[in-house]
């Protein structure tokens, strides 16, 4: 699989392609990098390390990783509690979150859940993300206003708006909204030759330095040239519960993120990822990533999309991305000394803007209050109570309405009768059969995947069993069934031979067989009343009506 992935190179697309994402990733990794309280280098070495390591070890082409947005929020979360509480080892510890979640990448792909990860309600996953969203513009709001983000995440930030908004630093404001004024309206025409983040970053911080005085403005600073340093790993008895919840949160929201992109990727090249190894792949970046004191990272839409459009068609697109950033921050640091502080902002809240997920909230009204009170539900969740208490929710109500609906839908392929039915498909010859055993004869027919939501409907049907000579039990048409239902299925059986009604089955799937055959049903029903066609087992069923 590995040779694999690079025997599609085009060398001139790849080299294009790298470049041009690279472009692309500069000014979000280093908004991203600020926005997480990590530092301008946090974020772009992330890009470097995820960028390179991911592409060098997944299972994808093209797909461009890097820090996103969904995942510096999350980071910035954790960087902020563990510094709250442990302030000599809270950055040691949050970068430790960052190994573990890796590892536990690597573990998802290992035991082959990938293609598992991404096997949630859309109204949940749009709802995280369009919290994510409203969290990465709510956390900007005081750099923004020209203020260090307060402590405390959304709630802090919130909290400290009437005093941010008393103290506004107008200067900083301008740029900011200059920022997005630019990022919003820059015509689209130009967007294919020049992404709008770097022309905001480039053309605002430009007229930064010519307007207004440096004092008075925050800016970046120098980032410092050389390779970062290695973080050790750092655990905390106190905090390990914790740590390990934020390392399964954040590796949960980057196999999410990644695999999505990944199946957008393979719509427009028209190639299949391999979910297991691209997961592997991701952990093993965010492992050295963390390792390193950088921002993990999950695959990226824009990023991906860019460098399949101008020709990327194999890993070496994502490797000279890494690369050219690389050479930025070891031979061009300086560059990036008199960015604002605000700029970045400005650039993360247009993130934040687009990670909502607009076309499902000018829809979801539409749809039905069910799945819009989920939607909103889980965004409102995201934003102001836990991750893990949103999607956890979520997808717990999702479900139960969603199996409510679908037993609704199945109680209607449970059918017990005793004469010539429409609903039931029978032969003519068959029907003619049936109706020779003048109501004696319980025709219990069962069709689709049976679950354990139907077993109420099962016990109604035979709960008149007393009534007649024979049952006939046909599962014909069920391809396979729950423990639930096969115990029902006992109970039926059971009452039945309690009130010396003979049971005739039919059931040749094989699937279906071995569940009974588990359960023991299979034991209860003599060999010879197991029979392989309808017709046969109506005409069994009359005899003994004669009898």
């Amino acid at each position: 699989m590995f040779k694999a992935r690079f025997e599609s190179i085009n060398l001139k697309g790849d080299i294009f392609g790298g470049v041009t994402t690279a472009i692309i990733s500069l000014p979000l990794a280093l908004a991203f990098g600020v926005a997480s309280g990590a530092g301008a280098e946090a974020g772009l070495w992330g890009a470097i390390m995820v960028g390179f390591f991911a592409a060098l070890f997944g299972g994808s082409t093209t797909l461009i990783s890097e820090p996103t947005g969904p995942m510096t929020v999350i980071m910035t979360a954790i960087l902020t509690s563990m510094m709250a509480k442990y302030p000599e080892t809270g950055i040691a510890m949050s970068f430790t979150v960052v190994m573990m979640a890796g590892a536990f990448q690597v573990l998802l792909g290992t035991l082959k859940l990938g293609k598992y990860v991404t096997l949630m309600p859309y109204t949940v996953i749009s709802g995280f993300m369009s919290g994510i969203g409203v969290i990465l513009i709510i956390l900007q709001l005081s750099p923004l206003l020209g203020h260090s983000a307060p402590a405390g995440g959304v709630l802090g930030t919130l909290s400290a708006l009437p005093d941010t908004l008393s103290n506004i630093s107008f200067s900083e404001l301008f740029l900011g909204l200059l920022t997005l004024s630019v990022l919003f309206y820059f015509p689209k025409k130009y967007r294919r030759y020049v992404p709008a983040q770097l022309v905001a970053l480039v053309v605002v911080t430009l007229f930064s330095v010519l307007v207004f005085d440096s004092e008075n403005i925050r800016r970046i600073g120098e980032i410092p040239a050389g390779l970062p340093s290695l973080i050790i790993p750092h655990f905390n008895a106190e905090m390990f519960t914790t740590m390990v919840i934020d390392a399964l949160v954040l590796g949960t929201l980057g196999c999410i993120d990644t695999l999505l992109t990944a199946v957008i990727g393979d719509s427009l090249t028209r190639k299949e990822h391999d979910s297991d190894k691209e997961l592997r792949g991701q952990g093993i970046a965010n492992m050295i990533s963390g390792l390193f004191g950088a921002l993990p990272g999950a695959g990226a839409t824009m990023g991906t999309v860019t460098n399949i459009q101008v020709g990327a068609r194999s890993p070496v697109s994502g490797m000279v991305r890494a690369l050219v950033l690389a050479l930025v921050v070891l031979v061009a640091g300086g560059l990036t000394e008199p960015i604002p502080m605000s700029v970045l902002a400005g650039i993360a809240v247009y993130v934040g803007f687009n990670i909502l997920d607009w076309s499902f909230i000018q829809r979801a009204h539409k749809i039905n209050m069910q799945s819009m009170v989920i939607m909103y539900g889980v965004m409102f969740l995201t934003v102001f109570v836990d991750l893990i208490v949103a999607v956890g929710l979520g997808v717990f109500i999702s479900n139960v309405i969603i199996i409510e609906q679908l037993s609704r839908a199945q109680a209607k392929q449970v059918k017990a009768i005793s004469d010539a039915d429409t609903d039931v498909p029978l032969t003519d010859n068959e029907r003619a059969i049936l109706d020779q055993a003048n109501g004696k004869v319980l025709f219990f027919y069962l069709s689709g995947p049976m679950i354990f939501s139907v077993s109420k409907a099962i016990s109604r049907q035979h709960s008149s069993i007393g009534d007649y000579d024979v049952m006939i039990l046909d599962l014909s048409d069920v391809p396979m069934i729950d423990v639930t239902v096969a115990l029902a299925l006992e109970n039926a059986v059971k009452d039945a031979l309690d009130t010396n009604c003979e049971v005739l089955l039919l059931c040749p799937h094989k699937e279906t067989r071995n569940q009974l055959s588990k359960i023991k049903v299979l034991d209860l029903i003599p060999e010879v009343n197991d029979l392989s066609s309808r017709e046969h087992a109506l005409r069994v069923a009359l005899k003994f009506v004669s009898k």
